[in-house]
């Protein structure tokens, strides 16, 4: 890839934001270090974090990466109102990076009617407001981003809080690793020589393909949600995904009849060293299958020792991918310019 291509169109420097990533989450840590809430942690029986999108998916993560740990219940809530079992012995997590998304605001104005603990990650808008006249607790976010290109403000903030409140083991070595990692990791992904990138190569192989991301249930459905969603907002092209062993009783199925469509899918399994030993070979006879009839088949490991490490190395390479997807299909990754239309046509209504 020639730096001419990365001028012309990445017009708003999503590529800085990438490199800084790992800077961001030292960043995000300074800011959850300083939380120091005065929460009722005995009356809390259930978490459950509220937003979209970009700002939701730090949630996502949160519980995937906690699952094996928490004790109660922690649930992202991606709807207009909070669920019906939030009431007083409740923790909400209002996130909501730009403080303006419509739903996450109905949410919390519901949550607070229940009596809910409420906490707001933010960098301003309606959300802090609403925080500020019912005194609510705000962890205040750095402005300036695309709200999925400020994953570590959405999601280091919430991990440190949980540890703070005891919920879960202090996660310090695991953060450091993880940072560790990522800046080695950002030497290669901005190389634009092919051969020693391997974002820039697993881009090439997405170019003109239909992306099928496949993944365990146990801690990377959310890695798997965050490249569909990562390829559709940067690259702008369709990406569609599952997780096993779920897809193993009803989709793989549909691996058959659409061979002409097929033949375009490029599939991609996630896979991390700790999957279940069943879901592995799962995966193994799933590839198989599917090899029949799909364009190609990845299969990518996560690196790193922690979880947490482990799970960031694949979040950082799905995004540095569809990065370099969005410049290889010549349009600028940062715009999202249909949900900005949606939202103008929403607020007429």
């Amino acid at each position: 890839m020639k730096e001419t291509a990365i001028q012309l169109y990445d017009n708003f420097n999503m590529r800085k934001l990438l490199i800084n990533f790992p800077n961001q989450i030292e960043q995000a840590v300074e800011i959850g270090n300083k939380i120091n809430f005065n929460l009722k942690k005995s009356n809390v029986k259930n978490i459950v974090i509220t937003g979209l999108g970009g700002s939701a998916i730090g949630g996502d993560l949160l519980r995937s990466y906690l699952s094996d740990e928490l004790t109660i219940p922690l649930l992202v809530n991606r709807n207009y109102n909070v669920p019906e079992f939030v009431d007083k012995n409740s923790l909400v997590i209002v996130s909501s990076y730009s403080g303006n998304t419509e739903e996450t605001i109905s949410a919390h104005i519901d949550a607070q009617k229940r009596k809910a603990q409420i906490v707001c990650i933010t960098s301003g808008g309606e959300t802090e407001k609403i925080a500020k006249k019912y005194k609510n607790y705000i962890i205040k976010i750095p402005k300036g981003y695309p709200p999925r290109a400020a994953l570590g403000f959405s999601f280091f903030p919430i991990l440190i809080l949980m540890y703070k409140l005891d919920f879960v083991k202090n996660k310090k070595n695991e953060i450091k690793e993880t940072i560790s990692l990522l800046k080695k990791k950002v030497k290669s992904y901005q190389n634009l020589n092919a051969d020693k990138n391997p974002a820039l190569q697993l881009a090439q192989k997405f170019f003109n393909r239909l992306p099928i991301i496949y993944s365990s249930s146990e801690h990377l459905d959310s890695v798997n949600l965050r490249w569909r969603g990562q390829l559709s907002e940067n690259s702008k092209v369709l990406a569609f995904g599952n997780i096993l062993p779920e897809m193993n009783h009803n989709e793989l199925v549909g691996w058959k009849v659409l061979k002409s469509l097929m033949a375009n899918m490029l599939v991609v399994f996630l896979k991390d060293k700790n999957d279940h030993r069943r879901v592995k070979i799962r995966m193994k006879i799933t590839e198989g299958i599917v090899k029949e009839y799909a364009a190609d088949i990845l299969n990518v490991e996560s690196e790193g020792n922690s979880l947490l490490a482990r799970m960031f190395s694949l979040i950082y390479l799905g995004d540095w991918a569809s990065y370099y997807l969005a410049i290889i299909n010549g349009i600028d990754p940062t715009p999202v310019k249909v949900i900005d239309y949606l939202k103008n046509e929403l607020a007429k209504v």
